[in-house]
């Protein structure tokens, strides 16, 4: 386990994302989006004592800010989207740690929620991907189901969005009652950053390759379309090097944090703070922000710290 520092410094952020792709030049507004910002709260959990207790330390967040009853309700068909596009085990920080991801199956099943699926369209093959990062597991001890990314379950629906119009979408997330987002935090060769804003790339279907040119765009876009109940920042282990696929214990920290947010914009905003690199050099966030998506200003939202 690597137990140095979780956060990087700015000049090593820059070095691997590009400073043309942080400072691109943001285009006109979506029409008709009235989101508004700075009205929702923001809540960060961090664990004091080695090891963590991860399943704990998700409970505590949630009971500080009212409890997952607040935002799920019973009878709810709730829709998680972790991050599992790789088949890495949890200790190198590439994907969801299914800790979090069983915990908060758990809550939703205690407030009352009918059915909880995990679902994400992955990068590396998806039975691999649900072995190795432990989802499978997760859903068989939890009774949540596994969705896997089958082709008769992509519907072209047109999202749009400024660079994205009609475009093949992982149905699970439009049948929901509640979409929580549970990203997991890293640093990303294209984007700078993936965090809460990028994971709906893993909600969609269709050419992949596409999404990542102009890729701050098309973020925003898919980001507009799919608007999560909450957002659950990952940070107990987060990727300072090689992202977003990772593979090796270097390239990764132990920051033993989480952030829950009901703003989008704001929980990405915050959690740039474990790579050192403020919300505004990160072209997306900002546009995010610009198109009434949510606040990068934490500080307007209620926010409320706990540790275990």
């Amino acid at each position: 386990m690597n137990t140095e520092s979780p956060l990087i410094s700015r000049r090593q952020f820059i070095r691997f994302a590009g400073s043309t792709v942080l400072f691109s030049l943001l285009p006109t507004p979506f029409p008709g989006i009235a989101a508004e910002a700075g009205t929702g709260f923001i809540a960060e959990a961090s664990c004091g004592k080695t090891p963590c207790d991860i399943r704990a330390l998700t409970r505590k967040l949630f009971e500080s800010v009212g409890g997952m009853p607040r935002f799920i309700s019973k009878g709810d068909v709730v829709v998680i989207k972790p991050n599992l596009s790789w088949a890495r085990s949890p200790e190198l920080g590439a994907t969801t740690h299914p800790d979090v991801l069983e915990t908060v199956i758990l809550l939703c099943y205690e407030a009352g929620a009918k059915k909880v699926r995990i679902a994400d369209n992955t990068i590396h093959e998806a039975r691999n991907c649900f072995a190795v990062t432990g989802a499978d597991l997760v859903a068989k001890k939890t009774g949540a189901d596994l969705v896997y990314p089958l082709s008769n379950l992509m519907r072209d629906m047109n999202l749009q969005g400024h660079r994205l119009t009609v475009w093949p979408v992982f149905t699970p997330f439009k049948e929901a009652d509640k979409i929580i987002n549970l990203p997991v935090a890293k640093v990303h060769g294209l984007s700078g950053i993936t965090l809460g804003l990028k994971s709906w790339i893993g909600a969609v279907g269709g050419r992949r390759n596409a999404l990542h040119q102009d890729i701050h765009q098309s973020i925003v876009d898919l980001a507009q379309f799919f608007k999560p109940t909450i957002t659950l920042i990952d940070a107990i282990r987060i990727m300072t090097a090689n992202g977003p696929s990772g593979g090796s214990a270097s390239d990764v920290a132990v920051a033993n944090r989480l952030i829950l947010s009901d703003d989008p914009v704001a929980a990405d905003a915050l959690a740039c703070g474990l790579f050192q690199v403020q919300p505004s050099a990160i072209a997306h966030i900002q546009l995010a922000q610009k198109w009434g998506l949510g606040t990068m200003d934490f500080s307007r939202l209620k926010h409320s710290q706990v540790m275990l």
